[in-house]
């Protein structure tokens, strides 16, 4: 009859022990003590009480900025094993951002990207992967909407050209911009994380493009247009490779990952005047203008541009956001565990479990 209450015991025992663990530790943080505030700064012309200490002044009768105060724990503290809650391994710089670059890892990331597409262009370049073939009967209503007028335009012929400019001159500015960086900072090594982290989101790109290309194989809009051309050649039969790489446009992913490179090292670097602001209309500018010269083109759709875009846009931040300073000199995602206390006479039962992060 009792059975059932039995075999629950040891379960409503961890159950408890798990909350008294929790309980045991609220107290314990409600009982840290609060920041100490900064001494009162007395006004000019003023003399302070005797026995005060006169907090410092700067010229403007206001007192100095100082670096906010923060927990600090070195990376080889035995106590970063078992905190509940992240600490960074040494002092935030203070009023700026800046960006830590590991030569190994970074230049592997880097050669190894560029290795890939490499590889995957020379593939392409042998003609063994058979193009796509378009069926006569294919009804091009089944596009999306926004790619069926790319199938009915005369391509022009001097947009490639024109998207082949604009690539290259983002991928200039990728080269210019750490130049004009290290001058601005009066830093080598400003220049060089700069260069390092242009030339980790370009070969990211470049990469992650051709992967996808392979995969999705879509047809490019000229291909489209071939096939209307041949509809009554029972011989026609399109053998280039290239003309199935539609999805998605890596002129636009580049450029985009370039731009939203320098956007946000501009944003990180000059925040309070007008540089990022217009590093960023200039790379939505170049980035537009780039992916309609390649739909102009014949080359890709409008959803190509668009995930290109997207994609391009979306490494360009997070390539240099992973190099943040105050991100590396901590760990970006905690986990602790807080056994439960012993009440001396049998071993606890569960304990606490906490994951925190920095994004």
């Amino acid at each position: 009859m009792h059975q059932p209450i039995l075999r629950a015991a040891p379960l409503l025992t961890a159950v408890l022990t798990m909350t008294a663990a929790i309980a045991a530790s609220t107290p314990a943080a409600a009982q840290e003590p609060a920041p100490a505030s900064p001494p009162p700064v007395a006004p000019p012309g003023t003399t302070p009480p005797p026995g005060s200490v006169a907090a410092p002044v700067g010229p403007d009768g206001k007192a100095p900025a100082t670096a906010t105060t923060e927990e600090v724990a070195p990376p080889k503290d035995p106590d970063r094993k078992t905190d509940l809650e992240p600490k960074v391994a040494e002092p935030r710089p203070a009023g700026r951002v800046t960006f830590d670059i590991d030569p190994i890892a970074d230049v592997g990331v880097v050669a190894v990207s560029l290795g890939f597409a490499g590889v995957l262009e020379l593939i392409n370049s042998t003609g063994e992967i058979r193009a796509q073939q378009i069926a006569p009967n294919f009804d091009r209503n089944n596009l999306i909407g926004i790619d069926r007028g790319a199938v009915s335009q005369t391509p022009d012929p001097n947009a490639g050209t024109y998207s082949n400019v604009g690539l290259a001159a983002a991928v200039g500015f990728a080269f210019l911009d750490p130049v004009l960086s290290g001058f601005r900072e009066k830093s080598v090594q400003t220049g060089l994380a700069d260069g390092i982290m242009y030339a980790e989101s370009m070969s990211i790109t470049f990469a992650t493009t051709d992967l996808v290309k392979m995969a999705v194989r879509r047809p490019r809009p000229q291909a489209y247009i071939d096939a209307a051309a041949h509809k009554n050649d029972p011989n026609y039969n399109n053998t280039v490779t290239d003309s199935s790489l539609s999805f998605f446009s890596g002129h636009a992913a580049i450029t985009a990952a370039v731009g939203a490179t320098a956007t946000y090292l501009a944003f990180a670097r000059s925040p309070h005047n007008a540089r990022p602001w217009i590093t960023l209309v200039l790379a939505a500018g170049l980035s537009t203008f780039v992916s309609v010269e390649r739909v102009r083109a014949g080359a890709h759709f409008p959803t190509d541009v668009i995930a290109g875009s997207i994609a391009g846009a979306g490494i360009g931040v997070v390539v240099p956001h992973l190099h943040r300073s105050e991100d590396i000199k901590q760990r970006r995602v905690w986990v602790g565990f807080q056994a439960a206390p012993s009440d001396g006479y049998q071993q606890a039962q569960g304990g606490l479990l906490t994951a925190s992060g920095f994004f």
